[in-house]
C-alpha cells in the first residue's frame, strides 16, 4: 500500500506537468490541472503528517515530528493509565463479567464432540502426566510419606483393629483365614520334617539313639502333629478351634478396652512408622505408582485416559445444564477477575508502561506502524483524492462565478 500511495503522488505530478503543458491547446484541461495540483498538495500534506508521526520527514529534525518515538515514555504512561481506568478497575471488571456466562461458554466448549474439546481432554491428561513428571519424585514421595505418617500418628489403630476383629468373628469371616493358617502350618511342617527329626535326635539320650527309639519318637511326633492339624481343619467344633476363637475374642476386647494392650499397639505403630525400611519400601511403592499413573494418563486407550475424557465431557454437560452450578462458577470467575484487577491491576499497567518505555525508537515505531497497518497508507491515498476533488471544486467555482 505504501508503493500505491507513493505511486499515486507521482502519477498526480506527471498528470499536472502534462496537463499544464497542454491546457492552452485543449479545452477543459485546466480542470485536470487543478485536480492534479490540489491532489499533489493533499498527498504531500498527508505524507508529511503520516511520516511525522513516526520519523523526521526526509531525515530533517523539523520541530514536532517523530512524535511517537520522541514521546514514547509519555505514551507508555498514557496507555497504562487508559488501560487501568477503562479495563482494570474492579467496578469495570465486575460490570463486564456480570454480563458474561463464563460457565455456559466453557460447558459448550468442553461438551462439544469436536476436535477442540477432544484436544482439551487429551491436554488434561497430558497436563496431569507432565505435572507428575515435573515434580521431584524423591521430595514428593517424602512429602506423601510424611503426610501419611502424620495422619497415622494421630489415628489410634488399636480400637479400630479390635472393632474389625470383633465384626469379623461375629460374621464368621475369620474362619477362612484360620483354615488358611492351618494349611500353611501343615505345609511348613512338611517342608521342615528333617529339621524336626534332627531336633528330636539331638535331644534324645544315648540309650534312645542306641535302640533306635529316637526315630520312632520322631515319627510319632510328626504323625501326631499332622493328625492334629487335619482334625482341626476338618472338624469345625474342634476344641483347639474354640481356644483360638477364644483368644481372638480376648484380643479384640483388649484392643478396644485394655489400656496396656492399646499402648503396646500404639508403640508398635510408632516404631513401624519410624522404621527406615518402611520409608524405603514406601518410596519404591510411590515411584511405581507414579510411573503407572504417567503411563496410563498418556495412553488414550487406557482406562485412565477414558476417565479423563469422560470427566471432561461430564463437566461440560454439568456446566451446560445446571443453572445453580453456572451461578457458582460465574460468581467464582467474577470474584477472581475482580480480585486480580484489585490486587494486581497496578502491577499489570506498570508492566505495560515499563515494557513500552524499554523499547527503543525503532521498535516502537515499527510496532505501532505495523499495528495500524494499511490504514496509514489509505490516509495518504484519501488525502490525494480528497485534495484533488477540493481543488477541482474550487477551480470550478472560480471559473463559473468569476
Amino acid at each position: 500500500m505504501r508503493m500505491i500511495a507513493t505511486g499515486l503522488l507521482v502519477l498526480m505530478a506527471v498528470v499536472f506537468v502534462v496537463s499544464r503543458l497542454f491546457q492552452d491547446r485543449v479545452t477543459g484541461l485546466d480542470f485536470v490541472t487543478a485536480f492534479a495540483e490540489a491532489a499533489m498538495v493533499g498527498a504531500l500534506a498527508d505524507w508529511f503528517a503520516v511520516t511525522a508521526l513516526f520519523r523526521h520527514p526526509l531525515g530533517m529534525p523539523i520541530p514536532h515530528t517523530a512524535i511517537i518515538p520522541t514521546n514514547k515514555d509519555r505514551i507508555a504512561d498514557t496507555m497504562a493509565g487508559f488501560l487501568k481506568a477503562n479495563f482494570l478497575t474492579p467496578a469495570v471488571v465486575a460490570r463486564r463479567m456480570q454480563a458474561m456466562n463464563v460457565a455456559r461458554a466453557a460447558g459448550d466448549y468442553l461438551a462439544a464432540p469436536s476436535r477442540s474439546s477432544t484436544g482439551v481432554r487429551a491436554g488434561a491428561a497430558e497436563l496431569f502426566a507432565e505435572a507428575l513428571e515435573s515434580l521431584d519424585p524423591q521430595r514428593l514421595g517424602e512429602q506423601v510419606r510424611h503426610g501419611l505418617a502424620a495422619q497415622l500418628s494421630r489415628l489410634e489403630v488399636a480400637p479400630l483393629l479390635g472393632q474389625m476383629l470383633t465384626a469379623a468373628i461375629a460374621d464368621k469371616r475369620h474362619l477362612p483365614l484360620m483354615e488358611a493358617m492351618i494349611r500353611w502350618a501343615g505345609k511348613a511342617l512338611e517342608a521342615n520334617e528333617s529339621l524336626v527329626r534332627e531336633m528330636i535326635h539331638e535331644r534324645a539320650n544315648a540309650l534312645l539313639r542306641f535302640t533306635g527309639l529316637d526315630e520312632r519318637l520322631a515319627n510319632s511326633v510328626l504323625d501326631g502333629l499332622y493328625r492334629l492339624l487335619a482334625e482341626v481343619l476338618v472338624n469345625p467344633d474342634h476344641p483347639l478351634r474354640a481356644k483360638v476363637e477364644e483368644g481372638l475374642e480376648s484380643l479384640a476386647h483388649d484392643l478396644i478396652h485394655d489400656p496396656a494392650t492399646r499402648a503396646k499397639v500404639e508403640g508398635m505403630k510408632q516404631e513401624l512408622i519410624a522404621n527406615p525400611a518402611v520409608a524405603t519400601w514406601w518410596q519404591g511403592v510411590w515411584e511405581r505408582l507414579r510411573a503407572s499413573l504417567i503411563a496410563a494418563a498418556r495412553d488414550p486407550g487406557s482406562q485412565m485416559g477414558g476417565q479423563f475424557a469422560g470427566a471432561v465431557a461430564e463437566l461440560g454437560a454439568a456446566l451446560q445444564g445446571d443453572a445453580r452450578l453456572q451461578r457458582q462458577v460465574n460468581r467464582f470467575a467474577r470474584r477472581s477477575a475482580v480480585g486480580i484487577a484489585s490486587r494486581y491491576g497496578d502491577q499489570i499497567v506498570r508492566l505495560v508502561s515499563e515494557t513500552v518505555k524499554r523499547w527503543d525508537a525503532t521498535t516502537i515505531t515499527a510496532r505501532v506502524e505495523g499495528a495500524v497497518g494499511r490504514d496509514l497508507q489509505f490516509i495518504r491515498i484519501n488525502g490525494t483524492l480528497v485534495g484533488g476533488l477540493v481543488g477541482l471544486i474550487i477551480h470550478a467555482v472560480d471559473v463559473w462565478v468569476f
